[in-house]
């Protein structure tokens, strides 16, 4: 009988100079289900990948002085980059795409030809709010407080020709498919996006963009690129095989059972993606699952200060399995959670150290001290027993409809009940006293200590797709064979020989002082810190003194700016429109533009001397001058304009 197909996806994610922790959440959660599937004996495809293109993606490699491709390049495939990552935390992923890989661009423009031929990509000319960090686009109703629904960063206006996709087309089957199917869950997300965004009314959505270059392109229309939507959606499919010839195997994983999201993207897939495929006419994906994120003192996850959350760092103090553990045993997937330091490391100490690796420790010890290692056949059973091998051989049902539901916290809380339950039993059958008279207790000890190497075994089965590397080391060490290692054997009791050969090792997880491990952590961050600053020369201060009056003519004063503008054939110049709270706008001129992007500065609250006299620069006039702190970076000067609290109204003097 052929085995049964499973296909699950993490996002691509954005290649960001740092990927955090909440990025391994994701993407060690689907990890895990992609083991659980494949020990059930499911033929599995696990993809994940980049997104690679967009304007962020110029922007920075301009910053940077480097290609687009030589920044994602840097960020993906070098040493310390995201594919070590993957392999550091030891993800099993069968496909990696990048959306810069010539098979997907070739496919992506065959898609976006097709679905302007079928009338749903059309012409434009695309007129509202943009949000860079997001690269998302905004209706005035869509913002919350004038600003970015998703990220609340400030928007910027964006008038461009663009192509659209008539998502408003497919409103009505797509809200269908949220509220009538197991489409997208949990359940709370339809709601958010039903009342959020379907039901206010689904506008056409922008699918290109002239402003850059850096992107797959419009080949029929030179000038144009697509955008994020449909190069980054498109990629569960272009990775089987779709519209291209690198792959061959659609037909067997595809629709995915699943593709593991943030929250922040449901939107993306739970509306738009299931709109293209209902356009190309292609069959949806069985489920998305939006999972929550990972906070730090109660906002989304950051590199805040005090707290350690690279992952690299993490691993290498703790081991992959533990951190992979405890971001699947502390937080419902489907729910925010609030991460600390102290809380992994609780996590660690009770559930690793206390409960399983004081069970197996304390079992492989006793069973080399009472019996050299080899229990003897003839056990002998009491009724004692029946409450621990009844909970063991009921574990498996129990923890696969946790698994199901991508309950990762409720099936591993089922394998520790189970584990805290032998524990339990070691006090009630008390070796120790029975091994004081070996003669007439030998048999019934040799049972004891079966019945809590089989209960290990089977936890052990169902903590594979956790931690691989750890159960792999238990099962040597309590003398499972292949044969005991499996899924169905988790599901039997009895797979170890009555006289299994036990061999005690070192402690899997040792205890840690919270105390002292919390300063170690601090003093770690700090050095990260440190290590992450520039090294960077700062000009001397000045012997000569200033008189105090003349320092007092320079008028400061808190100015905002409300458009910002590179002024043409210079490199070097910004324009700002300030208000300067007089009621008549103020112009200056800064040279700043190698270090800020105009639309960036919108909003913002400068510093500016307002009692200079105006000059003239590449002809036009510039009253005053912008404040900023210079210093020089890798032998380079760098320039940062000063900015000042918002709240700080137009006009006021600083003093």
């Amino acid at each position: 009988m052929d085995k049964k197909h499973f296909y699950i996806t993490t996002p691509i994610y954005y290649p960001s100079d740092k990927l955090h922790i909440g990025h391994t959440y994701c993407t060690v959660a689907t990890d895990a289900m992609a083991r659980y599937k494949r020990l059930t004996g499911c033929d599995v495809m696990f993809l994940t990948g980049t997104d690679e293109h967009g304007q962020k993606i110029e922007d920075k490699a301009k910053e940077a002085g480097v290609t687009p491709q030589q920044f994602v390049d840097n960020i993906v495939t070098a040493p310390g980059g995201i594919l070590d990552l993957w392999k550091l935390m030891n993800i099993s992923n069968d496909r990696f795409i990048r959306t810069t890989d010539g098979y997907h661009v070739a496919a992506i423009q065959k898609i976006f030809k097709k679905m302007y031929d079928n009338g749903d990509i059309y012409k434009g000319t695309y007129k509202g709010k943009y949000c860079k960090p997001c690269e998302s686009f905004w209706t005035e109703s869509q913002l919350k407080d004038g600003k970015c629904p998703d990220c609340g960063r400030e928007v910027q206006d964006a008038e461009e020709e663009a192509y659209f996709f008539r998502l408003s087309k497919y409103a009505d089957r797509v809200r269908d498919l949220l509220e009538n199917t197991d489409f997208l869950e949990p359940r709370s997300r339809v709601h958010e996006m039903v009342n959020n965004f379907i039901k206010p009314g689904l506008e056409d959505l922008c699918v290109s963009r002239t402003s850059f270059t850096w992107g797959v392109p419009v080949d029929f229309d030179p000038g144009h690129v697509v955008y994020v939507w449909i190069d980054a959606l498109f990629n569960y499919m272009t990775a089987l095989g779709y519209m291209n010839d690198e792959h061959d195997d659609l037909d067997q994983y595809w629709p995915a059972d699943v593709h593991f999201v943030g929250k922040e993207i449901v939107r993306f897939h739970s509306i738009i993606w299931p709109a293209m495929l209902m356009s190309m006419d292609l069959p949806l994906p069985k489920k998305v699952y939006g999972h929550g994120w990972l906070l730090l003192d109660g906002g989304k996850m950051s590199k805040s200060k005090g707290n350690v959350v690279d992952p690299v760092i993490l691993a290498g103090r703790y081991g992959v399995d533990a951190l992979r553990f405890f971001l699947l045993r502390t937080f419902p997937f489907g729910s925010d959670g609030n991460f600390s330091n102290e809380l992994l490391i609780q996590t660690i100490n009770t559930d690793l150290a206390n409960d399983l690796g004081n069970l197996v420790s304390r079992t492989t010890a006793m069973a080399e001290k009472y019996f050299a290692g080899k229990l003897p056949a003839g056990h002998q059973a009491a009724d004692l027993d029946a409450a621990l091998v009844d909970m063991v051989r009921g574990l498996r049902d129990r923890y696969e409809e946790q698994m199901e539901k991508f309950q990762f916290q409720n099936a591993l809380e089922e394998v520790f009940k189970t584990i805290q339950r032998a524990n339990k039993y070691i006090d009630e059958t008390g070796p120790w006293a029975l091994a004081k008279d070996m003669e007439a207790n030998g048999a019934r000890l040799a049972a004891v200590l079966y019945n809590l190497l089989e209960t290990v075994r089977v936890c052990t089965v169902l903590l594979l797709p956790f931690m691989p590397d750890s159960c792999e080391k238990i099962f040597e060490q309590t003398g499972a064979a292949a044969e005991a290692r499996t899924w169905d054997s988790a599901a039997r009791w009895g797979m170890l020989p009555a006289d299994v050969q036990v061999r005690k090792g070192e402690a899997l997880f040792p205890r840690i002082d919270m105390a002292k491990e919390l300063e170690e952590l601090e003093k770690a961050a700090e050095e990260a810190r440190r290590a992450a600053l520039p090294t960077v020369e700062i000009e001397p201060q000045s012997d000569e003194m200033v008189d105090f009056d003349t320092f007092c003519k320079s008028d400061f004063r808190a100015v905002k700016v409300k458009d910002c503008q590179r002024v043409k054939k210079s490199d070097k110049l910004l324009r700002f429109t300030l208000d300067d709270g007089t009621g008549t706008d103020r112009q200056i001129l800064s040279g700043i533009a190698k270090w800020y992007q105009p639309e960036d500065l919108i909003g913002r609250t400068l510093v500016a001397i307002v009692n200079l006299p105006p000059r003239k620069m590449m002809g036009l006039q510039s009253c005053g001058m912008l404040i900023s702190a210079v210093h020089t970076e890798r032998g380079e000067e760098c320039l940062h304009l000063i900015m000042v609290d918002d709240a700080i109204p137009a006009g006021a003097k600083l003093c």
